[in-house]
């Protein structure tokens, strides 16, 4: 394969698909229930769709888990719960099981999460939740991530990113083609503080001609005094006049 273009707005490290923590911090790693259990109608529910959950023994094809909801435990099969990293990556999770999830009524517009593929296993699927005032139902739409020889991901070939984390960071600011901007994690239940990604704040653009050296000096007095620039800038201002003996007319 030739040199692939590459446009990405995000300068972090490339990061390799990361291997199973054996005792993973909780805000870095959990497991969410992928099933209402049990499932009869007239038993009262041990643990919900979508619910955080605690691993109390492995035997290797079941756990017994822990409802951080109901604090019921509950012998399943490993393949009722999903592990989620980053709050995002959800692995053992199927397209169906990501539309249930996401369509929960705790998600709005922009909730996702990203999966593996079910049918390649080089490739992971990001899931969007897109939510309408209109006559149109709700509805997720899903875009494969593919992976180049290099490491790199892309959902359009136009724009590569060097890790799954850069490929969030930019598609929370841009849509880029996507059917909405990224917004939250798809919501888990019994997590005190769902995370939202970060976003780029901006500050105003500034018209020099209209600043004066005083405003720019200025230094912060309380926390709630905001500056016109950063701590850095006004210090290479100061040293640039130093060095080239400028003035700063008002």
């Amino acid at each position: 394969m030739g040199t692939c273009p590459i446009r990405c707005r995000s300068n972090m490290t490339v990061i390799e698909n990361p291997p199973e923590l054996t005792s993973p911090a909780p805000e870095e790693s959990m497991i969410v229930s992928l099933y209402n259990y049990p499932s009869f109608g007239h038993t009262q529910l041990n643990m919900c769709v979508g619910e955080r959950l605690i691993i109390m023994s492995d035997d290797g094809d079941f756990i017994m888990v822990r409802s951080t909801t109901t604090g019921r435990d509950s012998y399943i099969p490993t393949n009722y719960a999903a592990r989620v990293t980053h709050r995002w990556l959800f692995t053992g999770t199927s397209r169906y099981k990501a539309e249930e999830l996401l369509m929960q009524p705790s998600n709005q517009t922009g909730a996702f999460l990203i999966r593996e593929s079910e049918t390649n296993r080089d490739c992971y699927s990001l899931s969007i939740l897109r939510r309408t005032n209109t006559s149109h139902p709700d509805c997720v739409k899903h875009y494969r991530i593919y992976l180049l020889p290099n490491g790199w991901l892309y959902i359009s070939p136009r724009l590569t990113f060097p890790s799954l984390h850069a490929l969030v960071q930019h598609y929370s600011e841009f849509a880029d083609g996507l059917t909405c901007r990224l917004t939250v994690p798809c919501f888990i239940q019994g997590v005190d503080n769902a995370r939202p990604i970060p976003t780029a704040i901006r500050r105003p653009t500034i018209n020099w001609k209209e600043i004066s050296r005083s405003v720019i000096f200025r230094r912060k007095r309380t926390e709630s005094d905001h500056s016109l620039v950063s701590e850095g800038l006004r210090e290479a201002i100061s040293s640039y006049l130093q060095i080239t003996d400028g003035t700063w007319d008002t």
